[in-house]
């Protein structure tokens, strides 16, 4: 595709790479077709350069959607390239609505008492929650409840962690998340300990969300320029 008088070692060593990563990556079609020098070495060029600069700039915030980028600009699909970068950021949006959701949700939650005069049965949680008892047993099953059960008649008890993550679930619920969501993030508060000791986790995701974001924006940078250099180059 393009001549040049690199070798695999120029192209590797800026990175911290081995040589036969940067094959491997020409081989996976990250990096565009090397011509071959009279011996039969393969000879790169600064736009190859630029393809592995991409590259690595583009995982952290894209992932394995870095891969699939190149892969479909070498092929001369730049729009392919385009919609993964936009499915890229949908789905940072998607994360970062989630973590605000999550995260107002554990703020509106009130304090439990550590002791309950009498916990309270199944009925007496719905009717707090204006829910029917029916949808407290659908949670049960979906291991979001956790009630206990009245060794003589069998009936269910919440005591203070089960009222917490009824009140957790409903304000989830109605924030249109899933079951099997809704679920996952309970897990995570019983993990943890409570609602207290989530929030350092919330803000460790809500700082991982942020340098994906810079690393999204630099990886761009590295695209564009990219692509600039190739359609010079073919000019």
């Amino acid at each position: 595709m393009w001549e040049g008088r690199l070798r695999p070692a120029d192209l590797a060593r800026e990175h911290g790479l081995s040589t036969q990563a940067v094959r491997k990556y020409e081989q996976a079609g990250i990096l565009p077709r090397a011509a071959r020098g009279p011996q039969g070495y393969r000879r790169y060029s600064s736009a190859h350069a630029q393809a592995l600069r991409t590259f690595v700039a583009l995982r952290p915030g894209y992932g394995r959607r870095a891969a699939e980028i190149l892969r479909a600009v070498n092929s001369g699909s730049e729009e392919t390239a385009f919609r993964l970068i936009d499915q890229g950021h949908a789905e940072l949006a998607r994360d970062r609505e989630t973590l605000d959701e999550v995260a107002l949700a554990l703020s509106e939650l009130r304090p439990m008492p550590d002791e309950q005069p009498t916990p309270p049965t199944i009925g007496k949680l719905a009717h707090r929650l204006d829910l029917h008892p029916a949808t407290l047993r659908k949670w049960e099953n979906a291991g979001i409840l956790r009630p206990q059960r009245d060794s003589a008649t069998g009936y269910r008890h919440y005591g203070p962690e089960a009222v917490r993550d009824a009140h957790l679930a409903h304000q989830l619920r109605r924030g249109g998340y899933l079951l099997d969501q809704i679920a996952a993030v309970v897990a995570r508060v019983r993990d943890a300990g409570g609602v207290a000791p989530l929030e350092e986790a919330l803000r460790t995701w809500r700082s991982a969300l942020q340098q994906r974001s810079r690393s999204m924006l630099g990886g761009s940078g590295e695209l564009a320029r990219y692509l600039e250099l190739g359609a010079s180059v073919e000019r």
